[in-house]
């Protein structure tokens, strides 16, 4: 039985939010922090990755614990009422985000799925968007350099090593 009447879980699942959401924007704070570009919410892109750096077919979802089931995660709990409705909607859910990394990864695109409880900690957030950048489509590490990672090769505009200091 739920807690509360029909009409006010209604509004609160109404004023839950798809875009711009906390867990979103602390990863794209990251993503700036290492001067990595990239754009939101790739139309034309199969599942529409919350962020997207097409020059490298690289791709980011920031999935929510309990709407996209991180399985072993304390927030992806199964509510009490209506259990059948919402099974069918979890399993919907799951599986939609299945073929979108599948269609994404057939497409030569890297995923990256960044969950909710994960967002919290900057610091491991972090070291996780640095190895997701540094992995190419073949699985291997390729070369990117952001100023806060990489100063071994100071580049000016166009790519130019930067003449070293007259001392």
């Amino acid at each position: 039985m739920d807690q509360i009447s029909q009409e006010r879980r209604s509004a609160n699942m109404a004023a839950i939010r798809g875009r711009d959401t906390g867990p979103e924007r602390a990863v794209r704070s990251v993503l700036r922090s290492l001067g990595i570009g990239y754009r939101l919410h790739g139309r034309g892109l199969p599942g529409r990755p919350d962020i997207v750096m097409k020059g490298r077919r690289k791709a980011i979802f920031v999935h929510g614990c309990f709407w996209h089931r991180h399985e072993g995660c304390r927030f992806a709990y199964h509510p009490k009422s209506r259990e059948d409705f919402w099974g069918a909607k979890f399993a919907g859910t799951v599986a939609r985000d299945r073929r979108s990394v599948a269609a994404l990864a057939a497409g030569g695109w890297d995923v990256l799925i960044i969950w909710e409880c994960e967002s919290h900690e900057i610091t491991l957030l972090r070291e996780r968007i640095i190895a997701f950048m540094g992995r190419g489509s073949d699985g291997r590490t390729g070369h990117w350099c952001a100023r806060t990672v990489c100063d071994s090769k100071k580049a000016g505009p166009a790519g130019r090593r930067r003449a070293a200091p007259d001392s």
